[in-house]
């Protein structure tokens, strides 16, 4: 049965933005994220939104793809990511739009790690039935299943 796709709007999203905000800012004051890094394209907006929203400043881009035009890649790429000294005992929060197979997320998320920050990770849409890899985003606005079109994909 073919799932169908849901086309969000900019009043949604601001929705689903807001109900994250919420979930990040009941944290002890003291594991509130310093930085957001948001995943080029997808996780742009909604982390600048998050920003907003959180009193953060700092907001830095990780360049990750894992579709391209010709469709799913074997596996996600970075192409690039801040530099070990921006991440560095760090409290990031790593920020997407869509939790899918989660590799993409998991894979920033690692590299974060690697350079030594702090990481939580916050998506608009978890996709708990098609992630491929353990564990889930430490924060998502809603459940999905099928094809999601966000206001700001225009164009695709």
């Amino acid at each position: 049965m073919a799932t169908e796709t849901l086309v969000l709007t900019w009043e949604e999203l601001n929705e689903h933005v807001e109900a994250l905000a919420r979930q990040i800012g009941a944290l002890p004051a003291d594991q509130h994220p310093d930085a957001i890094l948001a995943i080029s394209r997808g996780g742009l907006v909604p982390g600048a939104m998050l920003a907003y929203r959180l009193g953060i400043r700092d907001l830095l881009i990780a360049v990750a793809e894992h579709y391209d035009a010709a469709g799913r890649r074997p596996a996600p790429t970075i192409a690039r990511m801040p530099s070990d000294e921006s991440l560095k005992e760090r409290s990031v929060l790593i920020v997407d739009e869509v939790w899918e197979s989660g590799r993409t997320l998991a894979l920033v998320a690692e590299r974060a790690r690697s350079s030594g920050a702090h990481v939580r990770t916050a998506v608009v849409h978890f996709k708990p039935d098609k992630s491929e890899v353990p564990g889930a985003p430490d924060f998502f606005a809603a459940l999905a299943d099928g094809w999601i079109t966000y206001p700001y994909k225009g164009g695709e």
